[in-house]
């Protein structure tokens, strides 16, 4: 299974490295980042790329690959709808394009989040979610899943990017074992998302939108 991922620099796209580059059955991992992740791993190949409005460069190379787990994302605090839209829905609908274009049969994975409004309703960060969600889907990959993760504590030595996202994991990452017995359908882990992602795409899942339960279920735990 060979694999590109975006967003590795981050949480849910490190966690989701991490679980590929230990899984046997992945022999190749393509990174497309903004900035290096600062480690080498032998079957992983990773590619600086500046601009994410634009993935043609890549096209001939993505027909190889059997999934893409788009992991790339920014918070919707303090941004303008447009920008936020710019960011998030026009960088993620260019490089499913271009891979669609090239490989329909891969399995492409979108990282959104829980409260995703699939009618394109709701706040700034709902409805921008959830319509590329719905464009993602429409264009017709072989498989193509929407992960909506809510609380997603970070494991292995990951942390995340944004500071007070990681003091509140560090203040009740120790929790952590016990919350997830009490709200086992809420609360998933870095673990887990990486491995229900490898999961789906050889497996696929009867849900095309998968919250916390969904995710769990998919990784096995």
């Amino acid at each position: 299974m060979k694999i590109i991922i975006t967003g590795a620099t981050g949480m849910v796209g490190k966690g989701a490295l991490l679980e590929a580059v230990d899984n046997p059955e992945v022999t190749q991992i393509l990174l497309i980042n903004r900035s290096p992740i600062g480690k080498e791993y032998p079957k992983v190949k990773e590619v600086i790329h500046k601009d994410f409005f634009n993935f043609e460069a890549f096209a001939e190379e993505f027909i190889s690959y059997d999934a893409c787990f788009f992991c790339l994302g920014i918070s919707s605090i303090g941004m303008s709808e447009a920008d936020y839209k710019r960011i998030t829905y026009d960088v993620t609908l260019a490089a499913a394009e271009v891979m669609h274009k090239a490989n329909p049969v891969m399995t492409f994975i979108y990282v959104s989040g829980t409260g995703t409004s699939t009618k394109e309703k709701g706040s700034i960060w709902a409805r921008v979610k959830g319509k590329t969600e719905n464009d993602i889907i429409k264009l017709g990959f072989k498989q193509a899943f929407m992960f909506r993760p809510g609380y997603i504590q970070p494991l292995r030595g990951i942390k995340s990017k944004v500071k007070w996202y990681q003091g509140m994991y560090d203040v009740f990452g120790w929790l952590y074992p016990m919350l997830t017995k009490i709200f086992p359908n809420h609360i998933t882990d870095t673990t887990r998302v990486g491995k229900a992602m490898l999961s789906v795409t050889k497996k696929g899942f009867e849900q095309l939108h998968l919250e916390n339960r969904h995710i769990n279920l998919a990784a096995g735990n």
